[in-house]
This record gives structure tokens, C-alpha cells and sequence, in this order.
């Protein structure tokens, strides 16, 4: 699919119109009642993607034969009685995801073979009864904070076609922002998840390493990436994050299980929760943007009115940044190596190589062995009994600044890449070294109505609090009321 270069600014949120498509959780109870099929549900959902493929360009590949098949058989289990979680209802999954029989891109270009069985994530969607309608544009092997690539051209932020909706699962952020289908898969290294959520008003979540396989990887990016859902609401993203959740056999990470659907229809609490505007160390040292500060602020408020205790708090991050980069480019360093015809990936993935290369085998292993000091020092935060202030929950800006502009990374070099997207979102990346988990949840609007969003992080094994956390904060503040501007089908706004 193509992209088009709109340039028009963002319109007001809006409330909800009747006509919008149905999230997760809705779609998957008019499938059960027989308020409508799948294979109407799906033949709509795959109509709106080639709509909005001019203007959005979220999808690298669909599969609409296939999916309007699965979805004619899911109409036939409905109609013989049977019920699954998500049986007849199309998601999305990123391009990092192996899906039988189309290749698995990761946004690079070049002729690759198709994956010959399912990722165990989508495995445990299909289980679930989902339809996997297509796969979502990612940039090249999942390394920026944008969506664009000579591969497949920009995708494009439904509430700006001029600006990026992060990266690196755009894709799925976008197609669920822009109501292409109600729920969508994606992976999070350093804020992949968590940071189009933000750029695009919705609920993402990054789990606990291992929660949902990355399998066929054993441990994608040295340990950093994991899969996790982008929906518009909590109850949406915790019924996918449920049913993709589960490891595959030969997993070395396997926490216990945990009911995230329960937990979104859970009181929380009064709780203790840390506000730290600080961004962790970094190359750059920029303060987040103002409207930024003024949205999480406006947040903790309302934390605070909910009865919990908020407070100003400064998490003991050390020199995390150490582990975290010979990790990130050893990760892409091996699947770097893996492309066949190395010559067409860009020229910062081949300098992230080179590093990689460099940085492997001793150095990653002293980095990674550094984790277990780092749960102490951190985890210290949440933990009265190792001298800490015994915080629940950290809160924490998503990215320091609001979306960036489509093309504003063109033509940088390696070094001014990171640079640039270290000053820009600097502040998801550390849980991913600890592999904990942290929620991203809409934190309003720039006065230009660009969306801003907010982390909500906790200690291992967190996801349920944080999930009992999140839902409270959405029936106060309603954010799910809000869509992007509609969108024209002939590449305009």
C-alpha cells in the first residue's frame, strides 16, 4: 500500500459516533449473541483497511481470502453453538510476528520466504477464535520511534496524517486508532508498544517478559522485546493480552498465569504512587515539553482525587543506559545478519550491525548479568523491606515530546538518530532492561489535539495492579469517547 503526504493539522477530538466500529470486548459479544457474523464484521474491517491504505498505510500485507474463509468457518461454530473468547473477531498482528504462509518482513525490504507455522502468539489467537486479517507496518527490525521505511513508504497518525504514530508497532497503533480493526498486536524493546499508544490515544500494554511468547525467539532482543496489545480501552487490551497470553514449551521465561480481563474489573485500591518527571539519564538531557509536564500532571491530579497518595519521586535508575545498549544492538545485530541480501537494509541498521558485532558475546553477557543488581536497586522503589519508599506504582511521561512530524528522521545518521530519539522518548526503555511490565494510558491532547500519553509502571509480575489501576483512571477520565478526525478514502483528509 502507498502513502500519500497529507499535511493537514489535527482536529479536535471528538466524541464517539454511533457508526464507529465495535472494540474487542463488543465485538466479540454481538459474535456470541448473533447480533452480527464474522464474516460481516471481518469483510468490513478489510474494506476499511483498503480505504484508508492511501492515506494511512498501516498494513504491509493483508490476508483476505484466507481471513474471509476463517471467518465463514467461525460464522459456522457460532451458528453449531460453540463460544471462544475471541471467535469470528479480526485483530491485527505486527510484521515481526510470524504468521504460516506470509513472509515475516520486520519492515525491511527484499524477497523473503514465508513463515512455514505460526508465531505461538498468533497460535493462541487462532486458539481463541481470532481472525488475523493482516500484518502491520513496523520499521526496519522494530529500532525507531517512527513507522517509515523504503519498504513499504510512512505509515501515518490518524489524528495527523503529517505526523509519525511512533514507532515501532505504527502499524497496529494506527489501525487501531483509526478503527481499521478493534485490537492489534505488537512488540515493545525500548517503548515499541508504549510509545505509538501514546502518539495515538490508546491503551498499550507491555507485560512481564515471557508473559506471551515471542517463540520461534527464544529471547527476542537479548531479553528487551515482548508482545502485548494496542487497544482503545483497558477491557480491550487486557482480553487480547489474556488471549495471547500463555508460553510456548520451550520459553526460559514463564511467569505464572494472570487474569487481566478480571483484574480491568477490579478496584485498585488506595495505592502509593511515585511521579517522576525526570527522564532517566540520557545523552541529551532536554526536559519533557511543556504540554507534556501539563498533561501527567493534570493525571497524577486526578490520581490524587481518586484517593490515591500521589507524590513528586525519583526512581534510582543508575547506569542502566549500559545494559541497555549492547543488549538493543546485539538483538538487531542477529537478525540483521540473518537478512539475505544485507545490502538493502538501511544504512543505520548496518551501522547498529557493526555495533552489535562488537558488542556481543562477553560484553552482552556482563550487561545482562548486571539485571539482577538492577531488580535490587529499582525494585527497591516498591519495596519497604529493601530501604525503599515502598511505592505501588511509578508515573511517568510515555515520551517527553508530542508526535513528531512524517519525515523527521530523514536522512540522519546513526548517531543523530539516537540522538534524536533519545531527546524524544527517553523514558520507556529502562523497564524493558528489567523486564517488568508498564501500561501506557492516554494522557489527553496537545492544544493542536496531538495526543500525549502517560506510563504507569510497576514491579515484576505487576500487569494485574496496573491493569485494576488503569481502568479506574479510564470511567473518570473517559478517553475512549475520543476518536481522530474521519478520514477521506482518496488520500486527503
Amino acid at each position: 500500500m502507498s502513502s500519500a503526504d497529507p499535511t493537514e493539522r489535527p482536529g479536535p477530538a471528538r466524541p464517539t459516533e454511533p457508526a464507529v466500529p465495535a472494540g474487542l470486548v463488543d465485538c466479540a459479544r454481538e459474535l456470541a449473541e448473533g447480533r452480527t457474523t464474522s464474516s460481516r464484521t471481518v469483510a468490513a474491517a478489510l474494506a476499511r483497511i483498503e480505504a484508508s491504505g492511501g492515506t494511512l498505510n498501516a498494513f504491509r500485507h493483508l490476508r483476505t481470502e484466507a481471513a474471509l474463509a476463517e471467518a465463514a468457518e467461525a460464522d459456522r461454530r457460532l451458528d453449531a453453538g460453540e463460544r471462544l473468547p475471541l471467535l469470528g473477531v479480526p485483530v491485527a498482528v505486527k510484521d515481526d510476528t510470524d504468521v504460516a504462509g506470509m513472509p515475516t518482513y520486520f519492515g525491511c525490504d527484499g524477497v523473503l520466504p514465508p513463515a512455514t507455522a505460526d508465531s505461538e502468539a498468533v497460535r493462541r489467537l487462532r486458539a481463541a477464535g481470532a481472525v488475523v486479517v493482516g500484518k502491520t507496518n513496523s520499521c526496519e527490525l522494530g529500532q525507531w520511534a517512527f513507522t517509515e521505511g523504503p519498504a513499504f513508504g510512512a505509515t501515518r497518525n490518524p489524528w495527523s496524517t503529517a505526523h509519525t504514530p511512533g514507532g515501532s508497532s505504527g502499524g497496529s497503533a494506527a489501525a487501531v486508532a483509526a478503527g481499521l480493526v478493534p485490537a492489534a498486536l505488537g512488540s515493545d524493546g525500548a517503548g515499541s508498544i508504549r510509545i505509538p499508544a501514546a502518539w495515538t490515544h490508546l491503551v498499550g500494554i507491555k507485560p512481564q517478559r515471557g508473559r506471551i511468547s515471542v517463540h520461534p525467539h527464544s529471547d527476542a532482543f537479548q531479553g528487551l522485546t515482548v508482545n502485548g496489545p494496542l487497544a482503545r480501552t483497558v477491557a480491550d487490551a487486557a482480553l487480547l493480552l489474556d488471549a495471547a497470553a500463555g508460553p510456548h514449551p520451550g520459553d526460559p521465561h514463564r511467569p505464572p498465569a494472570v487474569d487481566a480481563s478480571a483484574a480491568a474489573r477490579r478496584d485498585p485500591g488506595r495505592l502509593r504512587i511515585g511521579l517522576s518527571l525526570r527522564p532517566p539519564l540520557t545523552l541529551t538531557r532536554n526536559a519533557p515539553h511543556p504540554e507534556v509536564v501539563r498533561a501527567v500532571t493534570e493525571l497524577a491530579e486526578a490520581l490524587a482525587r481518586l484517593g490515591h497518595h500521589v507524590e513528586e519521586a525519583r526512581p534510582r535508575y543508575g547506569l542502566i543506559g549500559l545494559s541497555f545498549v549492547p543488549r538493543a544492538t546485539a538483538g538487531i545485530a542477529e537478525l540483521a545478519a540473518l537478512h539475505p541480501e544485507p545490502g538493502l537494509l538501511d544504512p543505520r541498521t548496518r551501522s547498529a550491525l557493526r555495533t552489535g558485532t562488537r558488542l556481543g558475546g562477553r560484553v552482552v553477557r556482563a550487561a545482562r548479568a548486571r539485571e539482577v543488581r538492577q531488580h535490587a536497586r529499582i525494585g527497591a522503589f516498591f519495596d519497604t523491606a529493601r530501604g525503599g519508599p515502598g511505592y505501588d506504582v511509578l508515573l511517568t511521561p510515555t515520551t517527553a515530546a508530542p508526535p513528531l512530524r512524517v519525515g523527521a528522521f530523514d536522512h540522519l545518521s546513526a548517531w543523530r538518530t539516537d540522538l534524536a530519539m533519545t531527546s524524544a522518548c527517553p523514558y520507556a526503555w529502562p523497564w524493558n532492561v528489567l523486564g517488568w511490565p508498564g501500561v501506557n494510558i492516554p494522557a489527553g491532547f496537545t492544544r493542536d489535539g496531538l495526543p500525549l500519553g502517560a506510563q504507569l509502571l510497576g514491579p515484576s509480575r505487576s500487569e494485574a495492579l496496573l491493569v485494576s489501576l488503569a481502568a479506574q483512571l479510564e470511567a473518570d477520565r473517559r478517553w475512549y469517547e475520543h476518536r481522530p478526525p474521519e478520514l477521506s478514502t482518496d488520500g486527503g483528509r
